[in-house]
């Protein structure tokens, strides 16, 4: 493909070297000496690229510019100018140049430029395939070599980055090659999980233990209660994945200073076990030992998680922390209340701490479930990212964080209950008909799965999840496995194939980010 290149310069007999030089690389140039020409040239012929001589009689560069632009907008322009004055690159940056050039200009300056206009995407693409590839031979080895919970969060910091770095270059055909890889590697993090979970949960604190829900707000939030001399705002995004954040945060980088970590969650990775561990900062069958009235309901959210600012309340209390105002909780279930609370959360520059739940990713994840025209516009992961990130930058939750980050010394800390993942793979499920409704984790009398699928919890106590009664077991999903029963086998199979859900084992529900913001005001 030869680019097509239009030069406009006065003294353009002086830039014959340059032109030839160009030729020779294999761009197609023309040329004029002034903005008249320059303008019929554009009306009557495409072209991927125009250096523009900034001082011309007649015509000036900028004048030329402007018109050009309202002929074809989207025509780089490089700028090409004698002045070194910041006023004049402003104006000539605010104009909508793609680049300038002082002059005199040398050949590998304007071939650089060339390149980085016209051939970025196409050198940059290569460079992406054979970084992928390397990267993918590492994270195969790497599997080989029973990676710890440590390196398990690397790997997945790597699958994520390659994630968004293929959104960014669709045109490289290395997709599918990832999402198998993707596949392998939960594959390996199931057998991982069911290998070593038991042992976490009872051996907290320990070296080869990661960090889980019920340590969260006790390291990262409380810290900040006993330091602060501003507002902190515990905010809780439910159902986040660690790639959405990503889109997510790069919103926020003007406002704040941003570091992050990384956690592992509970399992089931459901709302009513997680959420209510990472407020109350112990595990569900604590929960329902110490606080058995707080512990009550079905597995659902509007039944389980009435008491998270009780939870929230009761961690302070034993941890002998001392607001210096009442603690404060609001949870936003609707546009209306968060645009409400968006209005309102100036009020909160006082406030000691302000916890903050937020539903709106769920409601995406369970949407799309229920929407063909949801299923529609994010047909994949990577549409599903940009659905969050379309959400994220007209939502009230981001206008919360730009008024939080004006006030002074605010702090503001965002983590997650748990991620969700895109389930593909339906699994025959065996039960009484009691067992709950869950597509990723059940419990109940007699369930049967088959073990590769699932993992079995015939004593719940082990695993810290509350005994629901003497023949009451568990069972958790893994990888990308939902939950079937055999009746209507086959119509609930499609009806559930390609949704996001949660409660199972997989890395992008257990490997979450706690993300710590403080005001650059």
């Amino acid at each position: 493909m030869s680019y097509q290149i239009l030069w406009v310069d006065d003294q353009i007999d002086l830039l014959r070297s340059h032109v030839i030089f160009l030729t020779e690389k294999g761009y197609d140039v023309s040329t004029v000496t002034n903005g008249e020409d320059a303008i019929e040239e554009v009306k009557n012929k495409n072209f991927d690229l125009i250096f523009l001589d900034e001082m011309m009689p007649g015509l000036g560069g900028l004048e030329t510019l402007q018109i050009i632009k309202e002929i074809k907008p989207n025509i780089p322009v490089v700028m090409v100018t004698k002045s070194e004055e910041e006023s004049l690159m402003n104006e000539a940056i605010g104009s909508k140049i793609n680049d300038y050039l002082i002059k005199p200009v040398v050949p590998s300056q304007i071939l650089m430029v060339c390149k980085k206009i016209l051939e970025r995407k196409k050198i940059s693409n290569e460079y992406v395939a054979k970084d992928y590839l390397q990267d993918f031979n590492q994270i195969s080895r790497r599997l080989l070599e029973n990676p710890t919970w440590n390196e398990w969060i690397d790997i997945y910091l790597k699958l994520v980055n390659w994630d968004l770095e293929l959104d960014r270059h669709p045109e490289v055909d290395l997709r599918q090659t990832l999402i198998d890889q993707k596949r392998e590697c939960n594959q390996e993090f199931s057998k991982f999980v069911e290998k070593n979970y038991k042992n976490w949960v009872n051996n907290l604190g320990y070296e080869d233990t990661p960090v889980l829900t019920t340590e969260i707000t006790e390291n990262y939030v409380l810290p900040k209660l006993k330091n602060s001399e501003g507002p902190i705002f515990y905010f809780v995004l439910d159902c986040l994945r660690l790639d959405q954040w990503m889109v997510m945060e790069k919103y926020l980088r003007d406002y704040y200073s941003i570091s992050k970590d990384y956690y592992y969650s509970i399992l089931p990775t459901a709302t009513p076990y997680a959420r209510n561990s990472l407020f109350a900062g112990l595990f569900p069958s604590e929960i329902e030992k110490y606080y058995p009235l707080l512990w009550k309901g079905k597995d659902d959210e509007r039944s389980q998680n009435k008491y998270e600012k009780e939870l929230l309340q009761l961690l302070l209390d034993r941890n002998k922390v001392k607001l210096k105002n009442e603690m404060k909780y609001m949870k936003i279930i609707d546009p209306e209340v968060g645009r409400s609370f968006e209005q309102n959360i100036k009020s909160h520059s006082k406030t000691h701490l302000m916890a903050v739940v937020v539903n709106f990713l769920d409601m995406i994840a369970h949407g799309r479930s229920d929407s063909d025209l949801l299923k529609e516009i994010a047909p994949d992961e990577s549409a599903f990212r940009s659905l969050t990130e379309s959400w994220f930058k007209h939502s009230s939750l981001l206008g919360m964080f730009k008024v939080i980050a004006q006030m002074k010394n605010a702090k503001v800390i965002v983590t997650t209950d748990h991620g969700s993942i895109r389930t593909l793979r339906g699994a025959k499920v065996l039960g009484d008909r009691e067992a709950s409704t869950n597509l990723r984790f059940k419990y109940g009398r007699n369930l049967k799965v088959d073990d590769k699928h699932a993992v079995f919890i015939k004593n719940p106590k082990e695993y810290k999840l509350p005994e629901r009664g003497v023949t009451i077991s568990y069972i958790i999903s893994k990888e990308d496995y939902y939950f079937v029963y055999p009746t209507d086998y086959h119509k609930y199979l499609s009806q559930y194939k390609d949704t996001f859900q949660h409660g199972g084992i997989s890395l992008e529900e257990m490997i979450l980010p706690i993300i710590t913001m403080e005001s650059k005001a």
